[in-house]
């Protein structure tokens, strides 16, 4: 084919394929939000640092019907992460949120923190949530939204680390139930029932957040799950899983979660202690075979109600958890073993089947993209960008980037007083880092601390800091002006304390 015919011929598929974008605009899709916990993109074996062992089919199939994410980064934590989803902004742009009391108590006030779930509905759609709460006291039933099954970690305290069983679960603002069962397993039969009608006026198109409780720690296996993984499987430490990490912050190569005891065998220090290595490494992904099954049974809820075809389906983690990398067994630090997700976004004859998408998006980015989809105009600036061009063409050349600031337990306009930028919970200083491209800058806050660069793409394990290397220092300084530049586009409070 003649160059000047293939560049008609590529035009008209992109120009076909941004028309079904806007195609039956008075037709708001459903919104299925699938939402795990502490979910690495290593557990889900379509994703290419998954080990040969991991095992993922459901998951994999929704990969071949949709865009798979290489590279996805929406928070550090659990609360922030969660906090960037519902407002559509960095945890420094978040006011009024903040932690009080007792783990992981906290509040925010929602009049100067509004949810943009609230738009949805007056946009007509009906909004729910079912799972795990970790954004305040105040859950927003009947404010945001119109069905809630909600495990409300935040206030209950002593109840909060129960993610498998025996959760005190409030149904649509009711008091609080104790409930036993496998919680990945409840939620999953509490999806399917609003899917099918449950609690909604079924003329509405609906908009659903499912946040499971798997695979955060302790990493308690489904009964019919455990041991489900072959045990003689030998999974491999890590490149830098000891030191001396060179051209790495302090804090890193200080860093050993896991400790070497009288038996040969490795031991994390971190709660739920006393994990041996291999045995907590495929306990963690037996509580991945739980949200991999819950995954095939909504997809085939969604076709048995014949819903499937009109249900956008985001499938993802509010962060990944590093096991053994740099020493960690953690998130919240920034490489991507600590913070990257799965993401996998699929619309049957919406968006393109079984492609991979390269370029690095963030949690931020998905708010405006979800009101792209359902025709619903942003109630306010969002710091993140509408990602459906990256979906029309997702194996384009992008010059999209991803800011991603982790501000410990402080939000909004009190991050400005970078004198906290030490946490002591995590002993991770505050770090912002920027990625476009193949590339990734760090900035670390801490006073005197080393600056980061890595190429993703030669060096994945990010173990070689070219931050070092002369060649590559007009590259670090451009990242850093257009981190800088992003961080003054979003009003970051301390952008101006940056040097």
């Amino acid at each position: 084919m003649k160059p000047s015919n293939l560049l008609i011929f590529l035009t008209i598929i992109c120009a076909i394929v941004a028309a079904a974008f806007d195609a039956n605009s008075a037709d708001k899709p459903n919104i299925l939000f699938i939402y795990t916990d502490d979910q690495s993109d290593r557990t889900v074996s379509s994703y290419e640092r998954a080990p040969s062992w991991v095992d993922t089919p459901n998951i994999d199939r929704l990969a071949a019907s949709g865009v798979r994410f290489k590279h996805a980064y929406n928070g550090t934590w659990c609360m922030p992460a969660r906090a960037t989803f519902l407002t559509g902004k960095h945890q420094y742009g978040v006011e009024s949120m903040r932690m009080e009391g007792s783990y992981p108590g906290s509040t925010y006030d929602p009049e100067k923190t509004p949810f943009w779930m609230r738009s949805f509905k007056e946009a007509g759609y009906t909004t729910a949530h079912i799972g795990k709460w970790h954004t305040g006291v105040d859950t927003g039933y009947g404010r945001d939204w119109d069905y809630q099954i909600v495990w409300n970690r935040p206030k209950f305290p002593k109840n909060s680390g129960n993610y498998y069983d025996n959760q005190l679960i409030s149904f649509n603002g009711g008091e609080a139930q104790m409930t036993k069962g496998y919680s990945t397993t409840n939620y999953t039969k509490w999806a399917q029932e609003y899917l099918k009608g449950e609690g909604r006026d079924e003329k509405k198109p609906w908009l659903l957040w499912l946040c499971y409780a798997g695979s955060h720690g302790p990493f308690n296996p489904a009964p019919h799950h455990v041991d489900s993984i072959d045990e003689s499987i030998e999974i491999p430490f890590p490149p830098d899983f000891h030191g001396p990490r060179p051209g790495k912050p302090l804090y890193v190569k200080k860093r050993e979660a896991w400790k070497l005891a009288q038996d040969g065998k490795y031991y994390t220090q971190r709660p739920p202690k006393g994990g041996e290595f291999q045995e907590s490494s495929r306990r963690y992904q037996e509580t991945v075979v739980s949200l991999d099954e819950a995954v095939g049974q909504l997809i085939e809820t969604l076709k048995e109600t014949n819903q499937f075809e009109n249900t956008l389906i985001v499938f993802t983690s509010d962060q990944g958890f590093a096991w053994g990398q740099h020493g960690f067994q953690h998130k919240i630090a920034p490489y991507d073993a600590n913070i990257s997700s799965p993401l996998v976004i699929s619309f049957p004859g919406r968006v393109p089947e079984g492609k991979v998408c390269a370029t690095p998006v963030g949690g931020q980015d998905l708010v405006p993209t979800l009101f792209k989809f359902a025709h619903v105009e942003l109630p306010w600036e969002m710091h993140g960008r509408d990602i459906t061009p990256l979906l029309q063409n997702p194996e384009a050349n992008s010059d999209h980037s991803v800011l991603i600031a982790y501000t410990a337990r402080i939000y909004g306009s009190e991050t400005r007083d970078l004198s906290q930028s030490t946490d002591e919970g995590s002993n991770i200083p505050w770090w912002v880092s920027y990625r476009k491209h193949n590339y990734k800058f760090i900035k670390n806050m801490l006073p005197g601390e080393i600056e980061e660069l890595y190429d993703i793409n030669s060096d994945p394990e990010e173990l070689i800091n070219l931050a070092f290397y002369p060649e590559y220092r007009d590259e670090l300084k451009e990242l850093k002006r257009e981190m800088l530049a992003e961080l003054r586009r979003t009003d970051s409070p301390f952008v101006d304390q940056i040097n």
